[in-house]
């Protein structure tokens, strides 16, 4: 039989994250203004860990413009040559603001150990103001996203972007105290290299989720077994199978299926895809694609 390609497309099944836009905004100039202020004092200061910080304060600026521009980005509208639009863009820039995070530890390790083996003096108290100014900074900041972290890959990443460097300012204050009363300066580089785990703890499952996402992956929240047992229950679906899940961009996802119909229910087929496509919303998959197949008839595809 000719098989019949049925589309659909649903937009408004997608989180609606337009209120972020002004998160976003009030991000990027409260960061920016603060790496100009970590610059200074931590030039002033002779700090590492201040410098250190506002080189991964910078890397945050540039994560939450990048993930403003694919927001943006993701609302284009589709045209001949891309005809998903740039939805995909949200998983480049998350994948690529996971990277950003990791260079920056290798940076900061890297410059420890220079500190460790040619020591310089640390200004104890400067260091610790400037710090605890950036537990307002960042913690404002990660606040402004906390809500809608686990909407979107980029927002969670923006959330733990401002969470980690809260923990780090938190860091930074208690060896600025610690190198003020002791003199200690090697402090200094010790708390910059645990800055960097820190970081990488964080990222991790980022660059995980995303590098999934990139390749096609079925999204981390999404159960193919779940799915399949879902639509089997739908009235006149006989079986499915070549069932394919991936994402369309971090908030959207998409599935292609083969739908194995009895005979005498293919005049109910527009009414069977109804059914499917409502049952998908409720399970986070906006896009469906089924191919109809008899009961009777073999597949001629191999299964994969």
């Amino acid at each position: 039989m000719a098989h019949d390609h049925s589309h659909h497309h649903h937009h408004d099944h997608a989180p609606k994250l337009d209120h972020l836009n002004a998160a976003f905004i009030w991000g990027i100039i409260l960061n920016s203004a603060f790496v100009v202020i970590e610059v200074i004092y931590g030039l002033i200061s002779g700090s590492l860990s201040l410098l250190t910080d506002a080189g991964h304060n910078l890397s945050d600026v540039a994560s939450l413009a990048l993930a403003l521009l694919a927001f943006k980005l993701a609302k284009a509208k589709s045209n001949k040559d891309y005809t998903y639009g740039y939805k995909r863009s949200t998983i480049i820039v998350s994948f690529f603001n996971a990277m950003i995070l990791i260079v920056a530890v290798g940076f900061i390790v890297y410059e420890a150990v220079m500190r460790f083996i040619h020591p310089e003096p640390v200004a104890g108290a400067t260091v610790a103001w400037v710090a605890f100014a950036g537990i307002a900074v960042n913690g404002f900041t990660a606040w402004l996203f906390v809500k809608d972290k686990d909407t979107d890959l980029n927002v969670k990443g923006a959330y733990l972007h401002m969470a980690v460097d809260a923990i780090v300012s938190l860091g930074v204050v208690i060896s600025g105290i610690i190198i003020y009363f002791t003199h200690l300066t090697w402090i200094d580089s010790a708390v910059s290299i645990i800055i960097g785990i820190v970081i990488l703890t964080g990222t991790w499952n980022l660059l995980k989720d995303s590098l999934r996402l990139e390749m096609d992956g079925v999204p981390k929240e999404m159960d193919l077994k779940k799915i399949k047992a879902e639509l089997i229950k739908a009235e006149g679906v006989v079986d499915i199978h070549h069932m394919h899940v991936w994402a369309l961009s971090t908030t959207e996802n998409a599935l292609t299926a083969h739908l194995v119909v009895s005979p005498d229910d293919m005049q109910k087929f527009d009414e069977i895809k109804h059914d499917l496509r409502h049952r998908l919303e409720h399970l986070s998959i906006s896009h469906s694609t089924f191919e109809p197949e008899f009961s009777n008839e073999k597949c001629g595809q191999p299964d994969c």
